[in-house]
């Protein structure tokens, strides 16, 4: 939100776009429609080659700023260097692993990863980008994290866990950040055509091409949404499942993935 009550609409006169995640699937798409729109985009990720790639292909415009979200002094520093360059107007926190996971295969060092990356990595962008809005009073926070974040879905125990937390994460900042005048938004998208979902060996309903999810991104958060959620009719779905008793949500989820007879 902005001063007055009026939720803050990011435009490139008014700083730079960060983008975390940016070397790949959603954000990169992301970072080139931001590119190609008139943003400079600083574009982090841990892959300098990708980056430096997309840096060229965007005719200057995409800045690559290298970096491993879980090293918190790192982060530190990307956001001190665009607040002193450009100013950051709308940071997009999109870095994140997803590796599927049945009980059969959990480890706790496979979910420290997710939690590491999903949950911790997005705190350590967030607080200093957070931190110079706050002191501006404007600017925009979205944090991305996945219809996957509504209810338990199966091999997702570790990845839903981060993206729910990720979702009562915004919604509690949400109070703090309306008042000081800066907007924060929560973009759950469902799946998308990924690297990461390519491993699923299940057929994803209503799957979505990068191209399609970085234009519903981006166009949303040209309006005053606070949540930005697609497809529509997935994520609609799945929030009316929140309304269903437990047993019955298992039931009817075990039942859709085949799993309503013993394995074998």
């Amino acid at each position: 939100m902005s001063q007055g009550g009026r939720t803050y609409i990011p435009k490139p006169e008014d700083g730079a776009v960060w983008i975390t995640g940016a070397s790949a699937g959603i954000g990169r798409a992301v970072a080139l429609r931001y590119a190609a729109e008139g943003w400079t985009v600083y574009a982090t990720a841990r892959s300098r080659d990708k980056l430096m790639g997309m840096a060229a292909q965007s005719g200057g415009r995409i800045i690559a700023m290298p970096g491993d979200v879980t090293d918190a002094e790192a982060m530190e520093e990307i956001v001190s260097h665009i607040e002193g360059a450009e100013g950051l107007a709308l940071a997009i926190l999109n870095a994140g692993v997803y590796v599927p996971m049945r009980a059969q295969e959990f480890t706790a060092e496979g979910a420290r990863k997710h939690f590491d990356v999903n949950l911790q990595g997005v705190a350590n962008c967030l607080a200093p980008a957070m931190r110079g809005m706050i002191a501006r009073k404007t600017g925009c926070l979205a944090l991305v994290a996945s219809v996957a974040g509504y209810r338990g879905l199966p091999k997702a125990a570790p990845y839903g866990a981060t993206k729910a937390a990720l979702i009562n994460m915004a919604e509690a900042l949400a109070y703090d950040l309306h008042p000081a005048g800066v907007r924060i938004s929560l973009i759950c998208p469902g799946f998308v055509d990924t690297d990461a979902t390519a491993v699923n060996d299940f057929d994803m309903p209503f799957l979505m091409q990068t191209d399609e999810a970085a234009e519903r991104i981006v166009a949303g958060l040209k309006t005053t949404a606070i949540e930005i959620a697609f497809p529509r009719r997935f994520a609609f779905i799945l929030k009316s499942m929140r309304f269903l008793p437990t047993r019955a949500y298992l039931w009817l989820g075990r039942k859709a993935m085949g799993w309503d007879k013993i394995d074998d």
